[in-house]
Parts: C-alpha cells; sequence; structure tokens
C-alpha cells in the first residue's frame, strides 16, 4: 500500500482526505483492480457516495471522464474506509496521469466543490507482447486447410507456438491471410483491443454488389469504429470476457458479435482472401 502524502482538505460538509493506495500496472483497453484508502474529513455522513476515476493526459486534459464507478456505503465524519475499484485503462498504452475523485448521488464530484484529486502518473502497459498470437483452422476440406496453413506460415510476423498464445484468431479453410495480416492484428492487440477483425475479399476479381455476400466486409482504408456486422473471423484475447457471443457463420465463416464489455476493432486493411468453395 502506498502512502498518500499531505494534501490540501476544505472545510464543509464534503471532503476527502486521500490515505493510501495499491495500484497494479494497468494494460492498454484490460480492466484492472486498485484499491484506495480514505476518509470522510467533512461534517455530514456519506450515504451515496461513489469512488471513481479520472483518465488525464500528461497536461491534466480528460480523456475519460468518470470511469466506472464503486458505492462506498455509509461512512460518518472521521471514519475511514477502504474501496476497490474497477478500472478500464486507456487506448493506446503511455504515460497517463489517473485522479481518483467521489462523485454524490451522480450530481456533482467532490473535486468542483474544491477537493484535491488523488492524482498518480501511470506507465500504461501494451495488452499484451508480440509473438502472441495462435490460430485455430476450423475444421473443412483438407486442399483448402492446407493452403490457409501455408499462407500462416508465410507471414510477416510469425505465430506463437501451440499453447503459448495470448491471442487465437479463428479462421475457417480457404482463408488466405495477407502476409502483414498477423502484424496488423498484433499491432492492434497491443494497442488494447481484446478483439480485432478485418476485412475478407474473395479470389478473383472484385465482386459486384450484390453478388458475394460479403459486401459489408470488403477491405477498405483503414479502421471503422462504428461498424455495426458481425466480426468475421476475429482474433480474442485469452481471459478478457468469460463468455463471448458467437453467431451464425457468414458464407461459412466465423463471426462473432461486438463484445459488449471489452474494446473491439474492425481494420478494413486487416486482409483476408477467400479460396471459393466449389
Amino acid at each position: 500500500m502506498e502512502r498518500v502524502g499531505e494534501h490540501p482538505v476544505p472545510a464543509g460538509p464534503l471532503a476527502v482526505r486521500w490515505l493510501g493506495y495499491t495500484l497494479p500496472s494497468p494494460r492498454a483497453g484490460a480492466l484492472t483492480t486498485a484499491t484506495v484508502v480514505l476518509e470522510n474529513a467533512g461534517g455530514a455522513a456519506w450515504r451515496r457516495i461513489e469512488l471513481g476515476y479520472h483518465w488525464l493526459d500528461e497536461r491534466g486534459n480528460p480523456l475519460v471522464w468518470g470511469g466506472l464507478w464503486k458505492p462506498l456505503g455509509s461512512l460518518e465524519p472521521g471514519g475511514r474506509t477502504e474501496a476497490d475499484v474497477e478500472l478500464r485503462a486507456p487506448i493506446p498504452p503511455g504515460r497517463y496521469r489517473l485522479a481518483f475523485d467521489l462523485v454524490s448521488e451522480g450530481r456533482y464530484w467532490f473535486s468542483e466543490l474544491g477537493n484535491s484529486l488523488l492524482e498518480l502518473t501511470v506507465e500504461v502497459l501494451p495488452r499484451l507482447e508480440r509473438r502472441a498470437l495462435g490460430v485455430l483452422v476450423e475444421p473443412g476440406l483438407p486442399e483448402l486447410a492446407a493452403e490457409t496453413q501455408a499462407a500462416l506460415r508465410a507471414l510477416e510476423e510469425p505465430l506463437a507456438e501451440a499453447g503459448a498464445e495470448l491471442a487465437l484468431a479463428h479462421l475457417a479453410p480457404g482463408c488466405l491471410p495477407a502476409p502483414d495480416w498477423s502484424r496488423r492484428v498484433l499491432d492492434a492487440h497491443e494497442e488494447g483491443y481484446a478483439v480485432v477483425a478485418g476485412s475478407v475479399a474473395p479470389l478473383g476479381r472484385r465482386p459486384l454488389r450484390g453478388r458475394s455476400g460479403l459486401e459489408p466486409w470488403l477491405p477498405g482504408p483503414g479502421r471503422v469504429p462504428g461498424f455495426d456486422h458481425p466480426l468475421l473471423c476475429p482474433s480474442l484475447i485469452h481471459g478478457a470476457e468469460p463468455s463471448w457471443t458467437w453467431l451464425e457463420p457468414v458464407q461459412g465463416l466465423p463471426a462473432l458479435d461486438h463484445p459488449r464489455r471489452e474494446p473491439w476493432l474492425y481494420d478494413g486493411r486487416i486482409t483476408l482472401r477467400l479460396r471459393r468453395r466449389g
């Protein structure tokens, strides 16, 4: 537990004195749990007070305001409490300011009433390291599976050894990743995204609209934050969610619904070519 030094505490009914904290090294886009010890230093009992946080850049500009909140329960003046709060680290990795704050009944922050924030300088680490991507090729025609395996061996960035991966991509036989596919997927995971998916281009001439069934997933210029279609052939970080919502396959390709809690990314530059089947 790190002790908090002396800091200004205002006079009045709602005041907080920060006493200590613990904070594991956060990874971009991932959840971690911090512990904060604090004291009700004001003249009024706390009844509907919650612990929250803000992510700021190095100049103090807010990037995420509010974060996730943790109810503190009742606390009389002079009382102390220890609270655990879940943090969702920002994207991308880098140096940030993490500012703990209290909120009263969801209406106003203690910092707006003259209280000090508990501000920490935090180095947010990459979500995962390189050489962490594995691939699961689903059952299918052996000749198509062989083509997929050959394309995987030609990737610019090699895959992790079986059983050593931290993220797993799901491909169907006949999916031929572009040479930069693994690099781009790992870049996005490292940046903080728990689920990463990209475009699918049937081999041959660019299909006419309405002909291939994959028009929404055709290669594009980059990231599409509002992409509202299923994520095809996605790569998932192990343990990011207890369960994932898989949908009916699209054109024989594994399809994942957008996760509700974890950050996800669709990038049209992450390209798979699809061998036609019959």
